[in-house]
């Protein structure tokens, strides 16, 4: 535990910077590194090597004057406060107190006397962020003066011989210092005891680098085979035994070379080279197996055809032989004096054929998104995506060589490695995010295909893309100084408005917000699981203060945060108060839900789970936020109500306070109907039904005569009315059945028409002369109408 936070001690200060001086800087040693690097900044003669040293110890020397320059502000800030407070005395005709006037002498003393070091600093610090600059601006000078510069032309043949004869040359150097190594009376005495130890490393590692990769694969093959769930993540595991296996082989060869002590130093260095060189063919022959895998049943991450595959494969393994060629090269060119023009003529070949393989492999990847249209979004993007890459490089496969043939030899390579590595890095970090997706679903037990619109392995994803891009900068001619100062300039933070804000600052911020945001949360969950219960509030009463406490806790943690922080709080007034014009005209009405969901949390006229009924919308209160209500009608699905149509506006709540409603079930019967008879049949089954309270009692109205039947109502009230619907349906039945069995009429609505003038009627349809004279015809006006739905459980 102690150590646990002994490295975050660590961590803390290595990020903040926050080395806090005992004793002031030694502002001598200072001055004196100082007036060199001036000197040499002025001659500008210096190497890189030198300049890169003192601009290391001067960004240290940054640092200490940048805490210095922090040591005593919260003192400071002290002392003004209270130099401000004796100020804030109400002016008088009468002279100022003695004892006042002495007071604020001595604290603007002392305020002087801290404020000395505190404006040293300042000013050493500025002088050596000056400097920093200046060195830094020399270093971009001479690199660019060195990628423009123009060498001599490869395709002149006067060059080609220099060329042909460079690589014999360097290899002779070679073989004549393994020959003095061998022949040495020392190794010869040492050789009995160092060769068999070292012919078997070599051997070791010779067996792994030649069939470390094919046992890799099929382990990999008998993983993906096996393994049911999590078959992405298996198989990305399994194939990192494609870099390590042979990494180990390569490292136990070329320590098998030093351990037999076989090469001089430029040997050793030019063994160095290979060794590189052979790692990045192993990484590239990993990438080419990941993004073009063998087998039909795998199409990659590019979705390409077999065909296209097979020929991926062999260009992504090409590209890393480019590669380990150039180390190679860059080796061989130590071991003798490379003359420019033989340097030029082979650099000039192998841009030729890095440019070819270049445009083969932009050639496989710009059609991929015509192959297939009809595409999830994600997989358009990244077909999108993949065709201008491969676009694009075709492009510096056309441009890098005729740079090349012009004699600008390292602008070319510049382009043409840099794009080669940029591309491995892609492959690198598309192959993470895959594999963040795969994990996320292995952890969650779900398809990888289904979290394509997962926000957290998107997160993920994207912090990947961020983090690469330091190395993407160091692989386009950025130095680790360049990214060093970028991380200084975000250290030391920005201003906003009187107030700098720095990373030290967002991270307090974020650290504070969390915990107050962690412990709202507790808070809440205690109230919810454990107090509120124990209580006589409702539900709706509950999950009000439930809300409210997590509204204030996240405010209260918000203002803690901000002031934690540093941040001036009167800039954000200011802001506020800018914006307060925008609100009232633009945002009122967002303004207005927002108080009235206040309102409503407070005053509680709708809790949760109450029935209500707000203009033609009816159902359920689900859940009340601070910009709306979500109500699920009785159909089941969700409507969103302005809270401020809820205060404004007409709301009928049937549930308020209790669950006890009334149903009023209509009916009518034929007259002549004994109707005592009727209202007694009608109390008994209102009576009888579960639901009905009987205090108060039931009642059975007599509404009046009807024109079709006499009208009566039963009006009861129910134990829960949410069942208004169920009952009603539930007495009706009753109703038929003993109506039925009583022989009582249920009417149904009729008509009579008389014929005014039947005379009138031509005589093929005029009625005989002995027949009656009105004629009356029955006609069927009842319609199916819905039944009374002020309310049914959902």
């Amino acid at each position: 535990m102690i150590r646990f936070a002994l490295l975050i001690a660590v961590f803390w200060t290595a990020l903040t910077g926050a080395v806090h001086a005992q004793d002031e800087p030694d502002y001598d040693a200072w001055s004196t590194l100082a007036i060199r690097a001036e000197m040499a900044l002025e001659a500008g003669r210096a190497s890189d090597y030198i300049f890169e040293d003192m601009r290391a110890e001067i960004a240290l020397w940054r640092d200490i004057f940048a805490n210095a320059d922090g040591a005593q502000a919260d003192r400071l800030a002290t002392i003004q406060a209270q130099l401000d407070a004796l100020s804030a005395l109400p002016d008088t005709e009468l002279p100022e107190d003695e004892r006042i006037t002495a007071r604020r002498i001595f604290l603007e003393d002392q305020q002087a006397r801290l404020q000395a070091p505190v404006s040293l600093a300042s000013e050493a610090y500025a002088r050596a962020n000056g400097l920093i600059g200046e060195i830094d601006i020399l270093f971009r000078t001479r690199q660019l003066d060195a990628r423009t510069k123009r060498g001599p032309t490869p395709l002149n043949p006067a060059n080609w011989g220099a060329g042909a004869t460079q690589i014999p040359a360097a290899l002779r150097q070679l073989n004549s210092e393994f020959t003095n190594k061998i022949n040495a009376d020392v190794w010869q005495q040492n050789a009995g005891s160092v060769l068999p130890v070292a012919g078997l490393l070599s051997l070791l590692g010779f067996v792994l680098v030649l069939r470390g990769q094919r046992w890799t694969l099929r382990l990999q093959r008998g993983a993906t085979a096996v393994t049911r769930r999590g078959k992405g993540v298996a198989r990305f595991v399994v194939s990192l035994g494609q870099i390590l296996l042979p990494a180990i082989g390569l490292m136990l060869l070329f320590a098998g070379i030093i351990y037999a002590n076989v090469l001089d130093f430029r040997g050793v260095a030019f063994a160095e080279s290979i060794f590189s060189g052979a790692l990045v063919v192993v990484l590239a022959r990993w990438l080419a197996y990941h993004f073009c895998p063998v087998g039909p049943e795998l199409s990659g991450p590019l979705s390409l055809t077999e065909v296209a595959r097979k020929q991926g494969r062999l260009l992504v393994i090409a590209l890393g032989w480019v590669l380990a060629l150039r180390d190679i090269g860059m080796g061989l060119f130590q071991l003798t004096s490379a003359t420019a023009e033989g340097e030029s003529v082979l650099t000039f070949l192998l841009h030729v054929f890095a440019a070819f393989l270049l445009f083969r492999l932009g050639g496989l990847l710009a059609p991929t998104l015509e192959e297939d249209q009809d595409v999830h979004d994600a997989t358009s993007f990244r077909q999108r995506l993949t065709r201008v890459v491969g676009r694009s490089i075709q492009i510096v496969a056309v441009v890098a060589p005729l740079i090349s043939a012009a004699g600008y030899i390292s602008g070319a390579s510049l382009i043409l490695y840099a794009t080669i590595m940029s591309l491995g890095l892609f492959g690198i970090v598309g192959l993470l995010m895959v594999l963040v997706f795969d994990v996320y679903a292995l952890a969650l037990g779900n398809d990888p295909e289904n979290n394509t619109t997962a926000l957290t392995p998107v997160l993920i994803s994207f912090g990947l893309a961020f983090f690469a891009m330091p190395v993407l900068m160091l692989i386009w001619g950025a130095r680790v100084s360049d990214l060093t100062e970028v991380w200084a300039w975000f250290r030391e933070g920005f201003s906003l408005g009187d107030t700098k804000i720095s990373p030290t600052d967002f991270l307090t911020f974020l650290l504070v917000f969390a915990a107050g945001y962690v412990l709202t949360r507790l808070i809440q969950s205690a109230l919810k699981s454990t107090i509120l219960p124990r209580t006589k509030l409702d539900l709706g009463g509950r999950n009000a203060i439930v809300s409210g406490v997590g509204y204030i806790g996240i405010f209260i943690a918000s203002l803690v945060a901000i002031t934690m922080a540093g941040i001036d709080l009167s800039n954000i007034a200011l802001v506020a108060g800018a914006l307060s014009v925008g609100i009232g005209f633009g945002l009122q009405n967002i303004v207005s839900n927002f108080v009235s969901g206040i309102i409503l949390l407070i005053e509680r006229p709708i809790s949760q789970g109450d029935w209500i009924e707000v203009g033609s919308q009816m159902g359920y209160v689900r859940d009340i936020s601070v910009r709306s209500t979500r109500i699920e009608t009785f159909d089941r699905t969700d409507v969103i109500v302005p809270n401020s149509d809820l205060v404004s506006g007409l709301v009928t709540n049937w549930t308020r306070g209790n669950s006890v409603g009334r149903v009023i079930v209509p009916v009518g019967v034929a007259y002549g109907t004994d109707t005592d008879r009727v209202a007694q049949i009608l109390q008994e089954i209102a009576e009888s039904h579960p639901m009905v309270l009987l205090n108060p009692a039931p009642s059975v109205v007599f509404q009046g005569f009807g024109a079709d039947s006499l009208d009566f109502e039963i009006r009861a009230i129910l134990r829960d009315v949410n069942w208004v619907l169920s009952v009603k349906s539930e007495m009706n039945h009753a109703i038929a059945r003993r109506f039925t069995e009583e022989n009582i009429e249920i009417p149904f609505a009729q008509r009579d028409i008389w014929l005014r003038n039947p005379e009138a009627l031509s005589p093929k349809t005029a009625p005989p002369a002995n027949s009656a004279a009105p004629e009356t015809s029955q006609i069927d006006d009842h319609n199916d109408a819905d039944p009374d739905a002020q309310g049914d459980k959902p």
